[in-house]
């Protein structure tokens, strides 16, 4: 391509009018420094003699500076596109006919239409166009943008403008397309459209800049088909010149070939100005807008480029343009790494270009590959098949260990991305086939072409040992492998059959492996839904989905009918083959054994789950086959009473053969036979397994297994496995029991029987939960825990009143062992419950199993909590224990203390306060009375107490009743234990405030005042007056309540003020008003600061004296009953004190004597007001002295008063000049800036253009007071 055409930036019109555009906005920038000029250099076309006084005029024929003519059709171009209703090509070759009638005015409607499809209300008149430059032009338009919203109709939501972009983006293209024959060559109308939009692009305007960007992308795709169509024809007659001119000299035609010629050079000319064209919009608006601040600006530009590469291949499949593409895809925004992509895709997937793509693919290969892993699930997705792409092209591209990264996605939790790694994996592995498979006829089982593709399955899912996620595996392959996976009678066969001659065998590792791909398949096709952890849930199936599902039924019923018994007779002492294959017959269609003549093979069937369940004692393989067992006695079927016989005989051998080994083994007395204990032991798993998937009432198994268990405690040594077999035996008898209570079908001895049974069972593993095996322990408290759920007051919810009698209350002996048990096998080190010694990998295996077992022992005591079952504050113990353990047990903890706090807020807070307690006496027990509270443990039980206060939210409102509770058992109990060394000492719990002042900030405002007022009950006349460091806690305590009280209340007691008050009272001026004398400003201070000094030598045990005027407060000013929580009682004393601090309150003879407190309290009020009076008198005299010489001094010095303490000059950033703004904007070197509203006065500023009148340090004299009284009521109003 050659270089670009400069486009003038001006355009004059031979007509003249005098329309006047007005701004109503403050948008501008005077010199257009951020506003680029349009590109290159259009020029001016000559009018035709007919021509001559059209277009712009003065008189009756205008309408806001246009034609009516012209006005209607610029609003019909618009409102049609963004309708979006008519034919586009109609509405353009409208246009095009106005073009050729004067193409001054049809332009200048299509220049406002840009316009107005950015946004923007102005309207470009004749007299601009004619005496402004683009720069200027854009200006002003950005002038007309409305400053309330951003949106534009790129941007904006609502049905109408939801196909805005499309309709856009169409009329560009017919634009192009029905003006690619004469107009565009004009030299006119495509340089006027190609220097408008370089210049909006360039704007600092998003609007003007988005829009303008994809409409120049837009024409640049339209023009790139024309440049394909061009050099098309010119290949033709280059081919047609050719043939000609190789003609014999009798049959040349020379005015053919001179046509040919001209042809040619037309088109030449026509594709030269296309390229120049087409140069000086990816100059002027690509290589600036693809790496725009707006990520949909970026990503347009690259999805158009990617679309110029695949149509236009000969001139933009090339290094200079991949390279932006490449760059690209390293974007931070995740949109426009996906466009990135998605470009790429389109260019792979013609192996044609491959050539073109080499240098590129051998650069950026390890960015497409590291892509895989994208944060972003969507372009993980896209990459994953750009790389399938790639693969597909050659094989050589990717190596192995690129492939072995996209390998393991196949079992990612994302479906899409594992969907697209299966398909990768399909191509990598399955897809090269041998010529002669296809064109042999089909062959079944082992000797079918899937054999080998199911042999690689396998060996695949061995060599990436995740043994455990056949089912994710499976998922992933299943849409683009269905065929293969589904191949069962293969399988089959290949499981069964004989290997052929040469043929290597299966190992018992790929045996297996192969039956649980198997297992993962059928339950794939019987249930078509992905397994959990992907997906959201099981979505409705098709009818198409619907009738592939019952076939796919159908068809594994009718294989492995026949097919399991004999695979169940072969692996039958593989527990783990076994395991998997009892699994199938749960998604049969049982109906097809009737139907299709397969009863023989059902009792073959149960005749191998029978032999597997005499000869097995896994307890995996005893569970699989209860439940074979169970799917298979379906009384829908009639199968049943087949199945039904067979498990009968199968369930009385079993128990009658379990009663005799027990009585014989109870009567062996303390040392019983090891292999009588086996025998007992394989029995009795075997009867439970049974037993959790089928009702074995009719055997009355409770008694025997509780004879077992009684005999266990008294002798104590029961092998652990009967203790625990025998543990959950007795418990589905107990469920079962109450299954059938519940359906309501019961006698009333039958409820007082469950009722005896279940109180002794829970007394027997109360009884357990002492016994020195762990395991044995474990199973009881879990059993325990969840009989005491079971048998809570929620049994009788939902209408079952009539279970009543069966509700069990703990009792503390209970829960309290319950509770030392979670102490003591749960709140352990890693390294104390580690067991496993093979090996480092083993080890953590063992950690991360013992870890999720203690996990589910600490959440079953957690339900008790939340239910009610046992006391809420017993989890005290628990909570206490968050810091600690927070990776092992923080989000059981955490759920544990958000549901506690939705049942009864001020329990949990208690509960909260009391496990703090408990930490803190622990401490104590430790460190004695005397600790360092920078210690690790006191620091550590303060960061606790930090964590507690955030569980509690923003809404104070919620939790205000919890959180003054746990401040007056915080207070109590810090005050409760006193230094036996005597009352100068502190107590011995102070510290403990320090602690509670984590809470202060869940205060609200009243009930700050509120707490300090029961704190001080407890304080005495010297603890009020100690400052040493052992007392801190209570000084910071006090401080933490005192702080923010009120917004126009300071601390007298602590003495400190807000911060930065003492900067702001200096500079702050008081607000003009008539000035007070001199004698009643001194007193107004003087009262104040004495108040302050006083405070802070000799605190006092009373309310903070509040330093506004009674008027000021009156309009929030709280009922006296409504200012104190109902946690704390007042005597009607206090509350009338606390009422009115300042008023004394008349003694009457009949009220009771006044405490000591109280003594201290009026003493210390009457020498203030004493302090006070004589304090006044030495101030006004000071300030009538200070008055006179300062009044002097003016008179001298000719200025005003109060000169020091003028309103500091701050200069507002928002009233700068525009130079200043120019000037800081000189030194920004951004491609783009967007223009934002400027912004609002920040605090600082605020706080320093007016005095702080919540500081008490600026109440100084009246005017100030009066003033704050009067911004108080402007902001009530």
């Amino acid at each position: 391509m050659i270089a670009a055409p400069e486009l003038q930036a001006e355009f004059h019109y031979p007509q003249d009018t005098d329309t006047r555009f007005s701004s109503d906005t403050d948008f501008d920038d005077p010199d257009g420094r951020n506003i680029f000029s349009g590109k290159g250099k259009a020029k001016k076309c000559k009018k035709g003699p007919g021509e001559k006084g059209k277009g712009f005029g003065k008189g009756a024929g205008c309408m806001n500076g246009h034609h009516q003519e012209n006005g209607m059709e610029n609003i019909m171009l618009f409102e049609v596109v963004r309708l979006g209703k008519s034919a586009m090509q109609s509405v353009v070759d409208d246009w095009i006919e106005s073009y050729k009638h004067d193409r001054d005015v049809a332009l200048l409607d299509l220049i406002n239409f840009f316009i107005q499809c950015s946004g923007c209300k102005g309207v470009v008149t004749g007299e601009m166009f004619r005496n402004m430059q683009n720069s200027e032009i854009i200006r002003k338009m950005t002038e007309e943008f409305d400053e309330d919203s951003g949106d534009y109709p790129l941007t904006m939501a609502g049905p109408q403008w939801k196909k805005f972009k499309s309709s856009f983006c169409e009329f560009i293209g017919v634009l192009v397309r029905q003006c690619q024959y004469s107009i565009i060559y004009d030299e006119y109308m495509m340089d006027t459209v190609i220097s408008l939009l370089t210049g909006l692009s360039d704007s600092q305007v998003r609007a003007f800049r988005h829009t303008s960007t994809l409409a120049a992308m837009k024409l640049m795709t339209a023009l790139v088909n024309v440049a394909l169509n061009l050099s098309i024809n010119m290949d033709n007659t280059q081919r047609q010149y050719e043939a000609e001119r190789n003609k014999m000299l009798g049959k040349r035609a020379n005015d053919r070939l001179e046509l040919l010629l001209q042809k040619r050079k037309e088109l030449q000319e026509n594709q030269d100005e296309i390229e120049n064209m087409m140069n000086a919009i990816f100059k002027g608006v690509f290589v600036h807008r693809y790496r725009d601040a707006i990520a949909e600006i970026r990503a347009i530009c690259i999805e158009e480029i990617g679309v110029w590469m695949k149509m236009y291949s000969d001139a933009f499949l090339n290094d200079s343009y991949l390279k932006y593409v490449g760059w690209t895809m390293h974007d931070k925004q995740g949109e426009v790494r996906l466009k990135c992509l998605t470009a790429l895709q389109g260019l792979y997937y013609n192996r044609e270009l491959n050539a073109k793509l080499e240098l590129f693919t051998s650069r950026f290969k390890d960015r497409i590959v590291s892509m895989t892993l994208d944060k972003e699930y969507d372009v993980a997705v896209q990459a994953i098949k750009l790389l399938t792409l790639v693969l597909h092209s050659s094989d050589e591209v990717l190596t192995a260990e690129d492939c072995e990264s996209v390998y393991h996605l196949v079992y990612s939790a994302h479906r899409p991305v594992a969907v697209a790694a299966g398909e990768f994996l399909f191509k990598k592995l399955f897809s090269h086939r041998d010529p002669e498979d296809d064109s042999m006829p089909k062959r079944r089982g082992r000797q079918s072409v899937n054999a080998n593709l199911i042999k690689t399955t396998v060996f695949f899912f061995l060599e990436s040992e995740l043994h455990e996620h056949a089912a994710y595996l499976v998922d992933s392959m299943w849409d683009c492998a269905a065929e293969i996976l589904k191949d069962w009678e293969c399988m089959i066969s290949l499981l069964l059959d004989e290997p052929l001659p040469g043929e290597e065998a299966l190992t018992d590792r790929q045996e297996t492996a192969l039956i649980e791909i198997m297992l993962c398949t059928i339950r794939q096709a019987a249930e078509c839904h992905p397994p959990v952890g992907r997906g959201t849930g099981k979505r409705v199936l098709t009818a198409k989905e619907k009738k592939t599902q019952l076939d796919d039924r159908t068809r594994m019923t009718e294989l492995f009918a026949i097919a399991l018994p004999p695979l169940l007779a072969k692996y039958s002492v593989d527990a783990d083959k076994v395991t998997n294959l009892l699994q199938l017959p749960q998604f049969f269609d049982l109906e097809i054994y009737t139907t299709g003549r397969l009863e023989k093979h059902l009792d073959s069937l149960l005749r191998q789950i029978r032999d597997i369940v005499e000869k097995l004692t896994d307890t995996d393989v005893l569970e699989a086959c209860s439940k074979t067992y169970h799917s298979l006695c379906n009384e829908e079927f009639t199968i049943f009473n087949r199945v039904d016989i067979a498990r009968s005989q199968l369930l009385d051998e079993l128990v009658d053969k379990f009663n005799k080994l027990l009585e014989d083994f109870l009567q062996e007395g303390e040392d019983p036979d090891e292999d009588d204990a086996y025998q007992v032991l394989s029995t009795l798993k075997r009867i439970t397994a049974f037993h959790n998937a089928h009702d074995l009432s009719r055997w009355d198994l409770f008694t025997s297994n509780y004879k077992l268990l009684n005999t266990g405690i008294e002798n104590g040594n029961m092998p652990e496995q009967i203790v625990i077999h025998a543990l959950q035996c007795t418990h589905y008898v107990i469920l079962w029991h109450l299954a059938k209570v519940s359906e309501g079908m019961f006698k009333k001895e039958d409820m007082v029987t469950l009722r005896k049974q279940m109180r002794a069972f829970c007394l027997m593993c109360q009884r357990y939960l002492t016994s020195v095996n762990t395991a044995v322990k474990e199973q009881a408290f879990t059993i325990l825990c969840d009989l005491l759920l079971i048998f809570s007051h929620q049994i009788i919810a939902g209408g079952r009143e009539a279970l009543e009698p069966l509700v069990y209350n703990s009792e503390e002996s209970l829960q309290s062992d319950l509770l030392n048990f979670i102490l003591d096998h749960v709140f352990i080190d890693q390294d104390e419950d580690s067991n496993s010694t093979d090996g480092q990998q083993d080890d953590e295996a063992g950690k991360i199993e013992a870890l999720h077992k203690r996990r589910n022992l600490l959440a079953a005591y957690c339900k008790l909590i939340i239910y009610n079952v046992v006391e809420m504050n017993t989890g005290a113990d628990i909570f206490k224990q968050y810091m600690r353990y927070y990776n092992d047990y923080g989000d059981i903890i955490k759920e544990t203390m958000s549901k506690t706090r939705q049942i009864d807020k001020i329990q949990c807070a208690k509960t909260l306060i009391l496990s703090l307690q408990q930490l803190f006496n622990e401490m104590l027990s430790d460190l004695g009375p005397s600790f360092d509270r920078s210690s690790s443990s006191f620091c550590g039980i303060k960061e606790l107490a930090r964590r507690f206060s955030l569980t509690f939210g923003l809404d104070q409102l919620k939790t205000r009743d919890a959180i003054a509770m746990l401040h007056k058992d915080g207070i109590e109990f810090s005050f409760k234990e006193p230094n036996p060394q005597g009352e100068g000492h502190p107590p011995l719990n102070l510290a403990f405030l320090d602690i509670l002042s984590e809470f202060s900030s869940k205060l609200m405002r009243q009930d700050k005042r509120t707490v300090h007022m029961y704190l001080e009950r407890f304080m005495t006349f010297q603890m009020a007056l100690q400052r040493e460091d052992c007392w801190l806690p209570l000084i910071s305590y006090r401080n933490s309540l005192q702080a923010g009280g009120d917004d126009d209340t300071m601390s007298v007691v602590s003495g400190i003020s807000s911060r930065g008050s003492s900067v702001r009272s200096k500079k702050a001026k008081p607000a003009t008003g008539k000035r007070k004398l001199p004698e009643e400003e001194s007193s107004s201070s003087s009262e104040v600061w004495m108040s302050r000094e006083q405070s802070m030598q000799t605190p006092v045990m009373m309310p903070s004296p509040h330093l506004t005027s009674t008027i000021m407060r009156e309009p929030k000013r709280l009922r006296p009953e409504d200012s104190y929580m109902g946690v704390y009682t007042m005597t009607p004393e206090q509350q009338q004190h606390h009422t009115h601090p300042q008023t004394p309150q008349p003694q009457h003879h009949h009220h009771t004597p006044m405490d000591y407190n109280t003594q201290v309290t009026w003493m210390l009020a009457q020498r203030q007001q004493q302090e006070e009076v004589a304090r006044q008198q030495q101030e006004r005299a000071m300030n009538y002295a200070k008055l006179r010489s300062n009044l002097q001094h003016a008179i001298r010095q000719g200025t005003g008063l109060m000169e020091d303490d003028e309103e500091p000059i701050v200069e507002d950033v928002m009233m700068s000049s525009e130079g200043r703004i120019e000037d800081l904007n000189e030194g920004m070197d951004f491609d783009t800036m967007d223009i934002d509203l400027p912004p609002s006065k920040n605090r600082r500023e605020r706080s320093e253009l007016k005095p702080d009148f919540f500081d008490p340090s600026s109440i100084m004299d009246e005017s100030v007071r009066s003033t704050h009284f009067l911004g108080y009521d402007a902001f009530q109003r």
